[in-house]
């Protein structure tokens, strides 16, 4: 199992500081960069149209990874997905700016983006399934979490990068070439990803179900049919995780530097300081989703968020950099609470045979509600000298929608056996 969890959370480490750097890249240099004839705020919005793509893309990459994962194991999932997000990471590092190519410029940033997402949206349920299917039962939550832990490991790789440019280059520098080193290092980084996974085991239920000849035909057509009220159940529930994670790491990062004139440094320092804590406090909640439930602690996760979010822009307003980092970390610590437990908990709401298409394709549905909007309707909606709290009023009907939806999803904790009772020697 350790095994099994260290090389799970590097490939989703991997696969995320992908997805997570041009995040940062979007929100720092390609305005300009690629739409430079459009104002600061325009820019900042077509870039994170950009962003959007790949979130566009991932339910579509779930659905053709999950095929694969139902009908030909969990484990080829988890190589090719990993492949093809490395790749257009480095192309995308390759581009040029609109000052070489002009429009054919943002059309390639656009078409290597959504094949960022095409392999994202394939390598999370490969990561979560072989963990958590090999996972013994009443310690799930916690093995299945280690793969949530990537996007932190991630993030941080992708930031401390982007930071040690910031601080290292001039600010022509750093936008003549410097953003672009990044994205370069993501073949390095996926390689070493690959060779972790070469000597991963099938999971033992999709062995069965091979032995027995009981796999999905036409996984996305079975999970259509019979499963569409719990993707979609699914996809609300969580689409609040994904607003308040991109919210901070991606809206704020523009908006403090842009809006409120704070270093880029000091946003991103706050920013990582949090998505660190974050990290480190997965498994522990994990461990907690293990004791009281998987449905308990999401909608705990989800009532903290609705009640912090304005606060949370109260804080960010400030510009002054603990008040920041607070509120930073009291909202993504109420994400986590989410997000900790529903590697396990999504697969153990679909049956085995279409576990990899219907986990991942609710999953990744919920990046389209929750972290391809955020960006650009929290951007749009900041306008003004005061506190932004339309931003603040749209992540807590977020949060609130999630919570409804999370309400009518039933608990999968498998019950503990009653305690055998000991007879007295009198007896």
């Amino acid at each position: 199992m350790v095994r099994l969890a260290a090389a799970s959370l590097a490939g989703t480490a991997v696969e995320f500081y992908d997805f997570f750097v041009y995040g940062t890249a979007a929100a720092l240099v390609l305005g300009p960069l690629f739409f430079p004839t459009f104002s600061p705020v325009a820019g900042t919005l077509a870039a994170f149209g950009t962003f959007a793509i790949g979130f566009v893309s991932r339910p579509l990459g779930s659905a053709l990874f999950g095929h694969i994962g139902d009908r030909y194991g969990r484990r080829p999932v988890m190589f090719a997905s990993l492949v093809l997000t490395g790749a257009a990471t480095v192309a995308v590092g390759c581009v040029p700016s609109y000052a070489t190519l002009g429009v054919a410029a943002p059309v390639l940033l656009l078409v290597l983006r959504f094949l960022q997402g095409l392999g994202l949206g394939g390598e999370w349920g490969g990561a979560v399934l072989l963990t958590a299917e090999h996972a013994p039962e009443r310690r799930r939550a916690l093995w299945a979490s280690f793969p949530q832990v990537g996007p932190a490991v991630g993030f941080l790789l992708a930031n401390g990068v982007m930071l040690g440019l910031s601080a290292g280059l001039s600010e022509a520098q750093f936008r003549e070439w410097g953003w672009r080193v990044p994205f370069w290092a993501a073949g390095l980084l996926a390689v070493g990803g690959l060779l972790l996974r070469t000597s991963l085991a099938e999971t033992p239920q999709f062995r069965e179900l091979a032995e027995t000849g009981r796999r999905a035909d036409a996984p996305l057509v079975e999970v259509a049919r019979r499963h569409w009220r719990l993707v979609l159940l699914t996809a609300g529930a969580l689409a609040v995780g994904y607003a308040i994670f991109y919210a901070v790491s991606t809206w704020a990062l523009s908006y403090g530097t842009e809006q409120l004139g704070v270093s880029r440094t000091v946003m991103l320092v706050c920013i990582m300081a949090a998505v660190a804590i974050k990290g480190v406090a997965t498994p522990f909640v994990a461990m907690l989703g293990d004791r009281f439930g998987r449905r308990p602690m999401c909608l705990a996760g989800c009532a903290a968020a609705a009640l912090w979010m304005f606060p949370m822009v109260g804080l960010l307003h400030t510009g002054r950099p603990l008040l920041m980092f607070l509120g930073f970390t009291v909202a993504l610590l109420a994400f986590i609470t989410m997000f900790a437990v529903v590697a396990a908990y999504l697969p153990e709401l679909y049956e085995p045979r279409v576990r990899c298409t219907g986990a991942a394709v609710g999953y990744n549905l919920a990046g389209v509600l929750g972290g391809a909007l955020t960006p650009m309707v929290a951007t749009a909606s900041a306008g003004g000298s005061g506190p932004p709290w339309a931003v603040a009023a749209y992540l807590t009907a977020i949060a609130l929608l999630s919570l409804g939806c999370f309400a009518l999803l039933p608990e999968t904790l498998p019950k503990r056996a009653p305690e055998p009772v000991m007879q007295s020697a009198a007896a």
